[in-house]
């Protein structure tokens, strides 16, 4: 936004002294009778240099004029800010449209690989979607890599899993040796001993349990001679 200082070319806090010495200079580069052959552009400067230098060497009048231009940037800064503000959210809104369209074609592009489409077959369907060729072809050989990726992995896997299973075969076939066949007869004889051992400690607490129970009847028949000795 040009202003009288800006056709002068001094700032705005420049003294009546700056304001005359900037005018006379400029009054001498732009006067029509120096610029032979572009007279029509050099008369209009001309005349602009002059209105301004009417305007900011009259005291009264810069004041006003400063007034109103303070008011008019205030204004001219809050459209601009406006302006710029709207910018970025048509920017932003874009930006998410196109994000969102993106995540559509990977999402079906997805889609038809897991169906075990090939990478030209899921092209073409991004093609048909209206997707941009460059953004089609992108997608495409990012998912088809991706599949690829699986695909290994998985392959992967599977050896690894044989591996364990092999080794696990050829420990349990180690475990069937007659060493192992001798091991385990140790094992069951120990085994037995420790439940016969278990067994012939019980056989005490019953006796103990009978001579309890016959020590107790006794008791009870010579209370109940007691009490009917009693009686009579």
């Amino acid at each position: 936004m040009a202003t009288l200082y800006d056709t002068l070319g001094v700032p705005m806090h420049a003294t009546d002294e700056e304001i005359k010495r900037a005018y006379r200079k400029a009054a001498m580069k732009w006067h029509p009778d120096r610029n032979a052959g572009s007279e029509e552009v050099a008369r209009a400067t001309f005349q602009e240099i002059r209105d301004a230098y009417a305007i900011l060497s009259d005291a009264a009048q810069r004041k006003i004029y400063d007034a109103v231009y303070t008011e008019q940037m205030r204004e001219w800064e809050a459209q601009r800010a406006r302006h710029q503000q709207a910018q970025a959210e048509r920017e932003a809104a874009a930006r998410a449209a196109d994000e969102a369209a993106y995540a559509e074609m990977v999402s079906l592009a997805m889609r038809f690989a897991d169906e075990g489409h090939n990478r030209d077959v899921v092209f073409g369907v991004l093609l048909g979607r209206q997707c941009e060729p460059g953004r089609a072809a992108q997608i495409a050989d990012s998912v088809a890599a991706l599949h690829a990726s699986r695909r290994e992995a998985a392959a992967n896997n599977a050896s690894t899993e044989a591996a364990e299973a092999a080794d696990a075969a050829s420990h349990a076939k180690a475990a069937g040796s007659p060493e192992s066949a001798t091991m385990g007869a140790g094992a069951e004889e120990t085994a037995g001993r420790r439940a016969r051992a278990a067994k012939e400690p019980a056989k005490e607490p019953a006796k103990e349990t009978a001579k309890e129970a016959d020590t107790a009847g006794g008791l009870s028949s010579l209370w109940f001679q007691f009490l009917n000795g009693l009686r009579f």
